[in-house]
């Protein structure tokens, strides 16, 4: 007897409807065939053990299995529940009636049990667009796909629920979550606070401008000034996700299966700081499977790379298209996947080997050249690509020995978020959320300097020997500086702020 059940296959970060047509006819044998891989083929053995513990058998007949498209790889042992269904209903051990109105996914233990799988919320919204009425999923994931409308999700703890639910013998209840009250209940509370910050003023007000139009931005200073410290409280004062950004990020972190079980939606901006041993792949993405790298799955996040010198250079050069394209394109032989790439760069660094050129009290031990040398392991275009460059200085004394609290983030993110309706209101119809993500075409219709501007950012230009690229990001720069100030008009002081923020280009920095 020939049975169709359906599952689904998860290609980037989208997932395409997979077809497994099973057919019990007389002989013996068991073939599985439609581009399986390993894991896959292996089901055959997980699928015995788990339906021999609910009293259901193997068929004693030869079992031909096709998983359709043909040509698309089937990877991974999510599809065990999906074959188990169709081997019993092709064999007429179960009721088959109902069993094609569902998208079924799970991977099987030996005991029938049913275990978590990656990709489920690109799986969930697939089955809503192939028109399919419900989903039967593993219990562990049924509140992360339930995030989808319009779909009646089913979370099961073992195969012998699926059987007993097709068959008609029980009743599940559909997962349902409500979206509104997950973002309410997950406010974004941070433990680290702008307010522990002692001094630094100049450092904050960089990265508050940073925060507010989405710049990428690095800091430069010795040893115990405050850079690692200031990164990690920007998470505290960037805006919430909206929906739409909620849904994109946790589908690429859902494909790499970094989605906590239990949890529906992330609604904190991702924060990724991968150690400088980093590979160029796992910076990126790639693999023999394609998977997400650090850079994806800080989409709509920040990605912080400390010591930014210290990282290998073939990693920091791959990422020159991923920050100005804000995707990445992975490809292959026979195919190619694209992830996004959106995300906030924040990198660290000591301004020479020993950490102290240009402090005011210790003096650099480097020998002749070494400055410039340490700088140049981060190549030009690279740095080109970041908006914002920040020196530090260490905060004296008197000013660590102020017990008195600093601006908190809670007030530093308030600025930052009417800056950024300012912008969402401009951007409505273009697609992009902030000042960062500007195109060439966007910077001519936003960003309108008078003759005085024109002056100082010519002289700028000119005098410190800025690329075309410096120039546009010089401008998105000082058009947030603008939106902080509710300024409709971007005025010299915006355009001399902004200039002031390209510290690495200045001549002669290096010594």
């Amino acid at each position: 007897m020939l049975v169709k059940t359906y599952g689904s296959s998860v290609y980037g970060i989208n997932a395409t409807k997979i077809t497994v047509e099973v057919n019990v006819v007389n002989g013996f044998g068991f073939f599985l065939v439609g581009l399986p891989d390993s894991a896959v083929k292996e089901s055959q053995h997980r699928i015995e053990s788990a339906l021999m513990v609910y009293n259901h058998k193997m068929p004693g007949k030869k079992v031909v299995i096709n998983m359709a498209p043909a040509d698309i790889r089937k990877e991974g042992s999510a599809y065990d529940l999906t074959l188990a269904m169709g081997i019993l209903a092709a064999n007429e051990q179960m009721n088959n009636d109902i069993i094609a109105k569902y998208m079924i996914m799970g991977e099987l233990s030996l005991d029938g049990s049913v275990q978590p799988i990656k990709g489920i919320l690109p799986m969930a919204i697939n089955a809503l667009e192939e028109g399919f009425e419900g989903l039967i999923i593993p219990a562990q994931n049924a509140r992360e796909a339930a995030v989808v409308g319009d779909l009646k999700v089913y979370g099961v703890e073992n195969i012998g629920q699926v059987i007993n639910f097709l068959n008609g013998e029980i009743e599940l209840q559909p997962t349902i979550i409500d979206i509104d009250k997950e973002f309410e209940s997950a406010a974004q509370e941070y433990e680290l606070d702008f307010a522990e910050v002692k001094g630094q003023e100049s450092v904050k007000r960089a990265l508050e401008v940073a925060a507010a139009g989405g710049h990428n931005i690095i800091m430069i200073g010795p040893p115990g000034a405050g850079k690692t410290m200031m990164a990690k409280r920007i998470a505290g004062i960037l805006p919430p996700l909206t929906l739409q950004e909620a849904l994109e990020t946790t589908k690429i972190h859902s494909v790499a299966g970094k989605i906590s079980r239990g949890t529906s939606l992330m609604t904190r901006r991702p924060f990724r700081s991968p150690h400088h041993t980093i590979s160029d792949v796992a910076l990126v993405g790639g693999g023999t499977y394609p998977q997400p790298g650090e850079i994806s799955l800080s989409h709509n996040g920040v990605l912080f790379l400390d010591e930014l010198p210290e990282f290998k250079r073939t990693v920091l050069e791959v990422m020159r298209q991923p920050i100005e394209e804000r995707k990445i394109t992975i490809s292959r032989a026979k195919f190619s996947v694209e992830y996004p790439a959106s995300c906030m760069l924040v990198a660290s660094m000591n301004p020479c080997p020993c950490g102290y050129h240009n402090h005011p009290e210790k003096r650099c031990v480097c020998a002749p050249g070494m400055v410039q040398k340490y700088l140049n392991r981060i190549s030009g275009p690279l740095l080109d690509r970041i908006d914002i460059h920040i020196e530090i200085v260490p905060v004296p004394f008197r000013d660590l020995a102020i017990v008195k609290l600093s601006e908190s983030s809670e007030d530093i993110r308030q600025r930052v978020l009417k800056a950024r309706q300012i912008q969402s209101e401009r951007f409505a119809k273009d697609n992009i959320h902030c000042n960062a993500q500007m195109s060439s075409k966007m910077l001519r219709k936003y960003v309108k300097i008078d003759e005085t501007g024109q002056t100082l950012l010519r002289n700028a230009v000119e005098r410190l020997g800025l690329s075309a690229r410096a120039y546009d990001r010089i401008q998105k720069v000082a058009r947030t500086i603008a939106d902080l100030e509710n300024s409709e008009s971007i005025l010299p002081q915006h355009l001399a702020e902004a200039i002031q923020y390209r510290t690495l280009d200045r001549e002669n920095w290096a010594g």
